[in-house]
C-alpha cells in the first residue's frame, strides 16, 4: 500500500468538469485493506503505482478521513415521481441506507436502480443499532437516513440518530424534499405566515383534552396527522371543544392517484365523514382562531340573552362556544360571573339556571 493508511482518500480535480455538485471539483477514492477503490466505477487498484498510472500525480491530492457523514433524505409521500435527482444520487453514493422499513424502501430503490445496502432503523431497534452505526461513522462511513414517506424526523423514526450525530460533531447534510405537512398547508388556502404542527394527537385521557384546548385557543393555522380510524372522533372532539364553526381542510392521499381535498367547517366535515367513513392517509388543517377584538363584549351580551331564554349554563356555554370559537371553560366563567352579578342585583337565583346545575365547575 506504499505507506498509505486505510481511511485515506485520493481525489481527482477533473471531477469538477463533470458537473457533480455533490463533491465539487473532486472524485473520492476510499483506501481499505484490499486496495484503492474508485467509487465512481468501483475499479480496484492493488497498489499506489497502479493508481498513479490511472491518475497523474498532479491531478491527485491526499486527505485523511476522520469521520463519516449522515444524509437526511426525504422520499416521496405517495407519488414515486417526486423523488429528486439529488436524493437518487446520494442514495446511490452512500455506503449504507438506514431505512424505517427496508421492504418499503426497496420499492423506491428498485424504481431508481439504487443498489446500496440497506439496514432497518426504526423505533423498535434504534437503541440496539445506534452504537454500531456511530462506530462506523467515526471510521468514515457515509449513511443516508430515510423513512417510508416524507422527511425523516417529522413524526417518523430517526430522531435518536440525528441527535447522536449532532452531539458527536459528525457531519450532517439535510436534503429538501417531500413533506405532507407543507403540501397540505400549501393547498389549504389559510394564512401561512404563522402555523403550528401538532403531529398525531394523544389518543385519550387528560393529555388529549389539554391538547385540544390548546388547539381551540390557537390563533395560528394548525396542521395535524390523523388515522382514518380516528379522524371522525378527532373532528367531533374539536367540535365539542368549541371549533365546530372553524373552517378546516382534510387532505386525503396526498400526491397519490385518489388524492382528494375536503373543505368545510369542522362540524360539516365531522358529519360528512360519519356518513362516508374515510380511507387512506389524512392530514387535517384547521384555520386559526380569529382575533378576539371586541369579541368578549359581544359574547357577554349573547350569553346573557341565551341565559335569559331559560337555557342552562352548560347548554348556553356549549352553544356560545360553537358560535364564537371561545373555550367553553372561559364562557362558563363568564356565565358564572353573570349569575353572581345578577344575584347581587336582585337577590334571586334566576338567570336561567338548571335546577341540577352546580354552577361551580366548568364543563
Amino acid at each position: 500500500m506504499d505507506g498509505t493508511l486505510p481511511g485515506t482518500t485520493l481525489e481527482d480535480p477533473r471531477h469538477e468538469q463533470q458537473g457533480n455538485s455533490h463533491r465539487p471539483g473532486r472524485m473520492w477514492v476510499r483506501v481499505d485493506e484490499a486496495g484503492w477503490c474508485l467509487r465512481r466505477d468501483q475499479r480496484i487498484f492493488p497498489d499506489r503505482s497502479a493508481f498513479s498510472s490511472h491518475f497523474s500525480p498532479t491531478q491527485v491530492d491526499v486527505q485523511t478521513v476522520t469521520v463519516g457523514k449522515v444524509y437526511i433524505v426525504p422520499t416521496p409521500i405517495g407519488n414515486l415521481d417526486d423523488m429528486t435527482f439529488r436524493a437518487v444520487r446520494v442514495l446511490q453514493e452512500v455506503d449504507r441506507i438506514l431505512a424505517e422499513d427496508t421492504r418499503h424502501t426497496h420499492i423506491v430503490c428498485a424504481r431508481y436502480a439504487i443498489a446500496t445496502p440497506m439496514t432497518s432503523f426504526n423505533d423498535h431497534n434504534a437503541a440496539h443499532r445506534l452504537p454500531g452505526l456511530l462506530q462506523a461513522l467515526r471510521q468514515g462511513a457515509r449513511m443516508a437516513l430515510v423513512t417510508d414517506a416524507g422527511t425523516p424526523g417529522i413524526s417518523d423514526p430517526g430522531l435518536p440518530l440525528i441527535r447522536a450525530v449532532v452531539a458527536e460533531g459528525i457531519d450532517l447534510e439535510v436534503l429538501p424534499g417531500a413533506s405532507a405537512v407543507v403540501t397540505a398547508l400549501s393547498g389549504s388556502g389559510f394564512l401561512l405566515d404563522r402555523f403550528v404542527f401538532e403531529g398525531f394527537l394523544p389518543r385519550k385521557g387528560k393529555v388529549r383534552a389539554e391538547r385540544l384546548a390548546e388547539i381551540v385557543a390557537e390563533e395560528r393555522t394548525v396542521v395535524l396527522f390523523e388515522s382514518p380510524l380516528r379522524l371522525v372522533a378527532t373532528l367531533v372532539a374539536l367540535q365539542q371543544a368549541g371549533c365546530g364553526h372553524r373552517p378546516a381542510v382534510v387532505a386525503r392521499e396526498l400526491t397519490k392517484l385518489f388524492e382528494t381535498w375536503h373543505r368545510g367547517r369542522v362540524s360539516e366535515l365531522a358529519e360528512q365523514f360519519q356518513t362516508h367513513p374515510p380511507r387512506g392517509e389524512m392530514v387535517l388543517v384547521l384555520k386559526g382562531r380569529e382575533a378576539e377584538t371586541g369579541l368578549p363584549t359581544v359574547s357577554d351580551a349573547l350569553l346573557g340573552q341565551i341565559l335569559a331564554e331559560g337555557r342552562g349554563m352548560r347548554a348556553a356555554t356549549q352553544q356560545m362556544a360553537q358560535m364564537t370559537g371561545l373555550p367553553r371553560s372561559r364562557l362558563y366563567k363568564m356565565a358564572l360571573d353573570k349569575k353572581n352579578k345578577q344575584k347581587e342585583e336582585d337577590g334571586s337565583e334566576s338567570c336561567g339556571l338548571d335546577a341540577d346545575d352546580p354552577g361551580v365547575e366548568p364543563p
